[in-house]
């Protein structure tokens, strides 16, 4: 059923939209001279990289016969289950120590001098090709891949999905756009809340998300 379909996804869209890196990313962004262009441009990017990952998941879990897809997408999602728990572990012991800064990606020191497109490729690779949201979202199309849906329900499972995942982004690059020079303060505490506690906040999603679908891949093999 459909609403069973969004329901499986809807824990791994709001990983997706809760990623700390990419919403610290995105309101560096809404800092930059280019705030409305960059904003908008790495929304589009982000809607696209996660829309077209998603769209060759399930058009590959279709062009297979129904028992062997939903076998293999069962094991791919056991796999991405460990991978996910895997990362967990990891993401807690290279967590920053008592005192120590955060360490943040050496490419947002340049996010100044991004034009459109490079906020729209950052976008992209942001939702699309990160690891951690890559696995989400392959995980998120399996799941609704091994929910037996007709075409049209598969596509508003996607757009659920794609649509949940996104509304941080858009949340933020919206609110910039409307309050620019009030949402500066809120946004700073944002940006910074994300930054000290992205370890914490990626283990603990990481942790359940892992279980969870460590549990959905069980049954179908």
């Amino acid at each position: 059923m459909l609403s069973e379909a969004i329901g499986s996804v809807l824990p791994v869209a709001v990983a997706v939209a809760l990623s700390p890196i990419p919403i610290v990313a995105v309101v560096v962004l809404l800092g930059t001279p280019r705030a409305r262009s960059n904003g908008a441009a790495f929304t589009l990017g982000w809607i696209a990289g996660l829309a077209v990952v998603m769209a060759v998941v399930l058009l590959l879990a279709g062009g297979t016969d129904s028992d062997s897809s939903d076998t293999t997408v069962s094991w791919g999602l056991l796999a991405l289950g460990v991978l996910l728990l895997a990362l967990a572990v990891r993401q807690w012991r290279t967590r920053p120590r008592r005192g120590e800064d955060p360490k943040l990606p050496a490419w947002l020191a340049t996010v100044d001098a991004f034009t459109p497109a490079k906020s729209f490729v950052a976008g992209v690779l942001l939702s699309g090709v990160n690891p951690k949201n890559l696995a989400l979202t392959i995980a998120a199309a399996g799941s609704i891949a091994l929910a037996d849906l007709d075409s049209a329900q598969e596509l508003w499972a996607a757009v659920v999905f794609v649509a949940i995942a996104s509304s941080s982004v858009i949340v933020l690059v919206a609110a910039s756009l409307v309050a620019h020079d009030r949402m500066t303060r809120p946004l700073a505490t944002v940006r910074a809340f994300m930054a000290e506690h992205n370890a914490a906040i990626m283990t603990v999603i990481l942790l359940l998300l892992g279980v969870k679908l460590v549990g959905d891949a069980l049954p179908g093999l």
